[in-house]
């Protein structure tokens, strides 16, 4: 555990980096005239992917205990949480109607703390995948065509051109087929559950259902 702390560190100062990292991006965009919910948008979905897409690629290579990894995560929700709630919200990505990014880091944390012991550890990183990358690229198509948060098909297309080969590379056909779940659950959320969580929650299912079953 130790050494999972060692390899903790610099990840989430690089975590930390892509966070604080997309306020002048946003000033940036906002000088170019995109309206404050686009860029907001924008900036959501690079964090997804810059932070926690690529600590989630590495994970299965660079821990060797799914505790350490899941636990930053944990922190690092409650960090956003914190600003949130002690009136500091990062105007450059949070938003005042929803905690959604707090959700992304339960979700990416909870699924893979279940799913590593039972699948091991590149299986158990699919969900995460998939809310950092596959989510994302549905927030970029969708914030292109229509500059507001909207659910449209347009957005599940591509994120099952990213979920499907991502899962695939992963976890074989299980994982494409993980993969096209999450792109269609996507579509859906019950606030306070959002599309994070229904993601990270239906692949798990998923992935964990062959094992459950018995089934090779």
């Amino acid at each position: 555990m130790a050494r999972d702390l060692l390899v903790a560190l610099p990840l989430a100062v690089w975590s930390l980096a892509v966070v604080y990292g997309t306020k002048p991006l946003y000033h940036r965009m906002r000088r170019r005239g995109l309206p404050h919910n686009v860029a907001v948008y924008y900036n959501r979905k690079i964090i997804h992917s810059a932070a926690g897409g690529v600590v989630a690629l590495l994970t299965p290579f660079v821990f060797r205990e799914p505790v350490i990894p899941a636990i930053s995560a944990f922190l690092l929700g409650a960090f956003l949480l914190h600003a949130r709630r002690s009136g500091r919200l990062m105007y450059w990505f949070q938003v005042p109607e929803n905690s959604y990014e707090v959700n992304f880091t339960i979700a990416w944390g909870l699924s893979l703390l279940i799913l590593w012991p039972i699948l091991g550890p590149k299986l158990a990183v699919l969900p995460a995948l998939f809310i950092a990358f596959g989510d994302a690229v549905t927030g970029v198509v969708r914030n292109t065509l229509f500059k507001r948060r909207t659910k449209h098909w347009a957005g599940n297309v591509a994120m099952l051109a990213v979920a499907a080969p991502l899962g695939y590379a992963y976890g074989g056909l299980l994982g494409a087929v993980a993969g096209l779940i999450a792109s269609v659950v996507e579509r859906y959320e019950f606030p306070p559950i959002d599309d994070n969580l229904l993601i990270a929650l239906a692949s798990l299912a998923v992935l964990v259902a062959p094992a459950l079953l018995r089934i090779p």
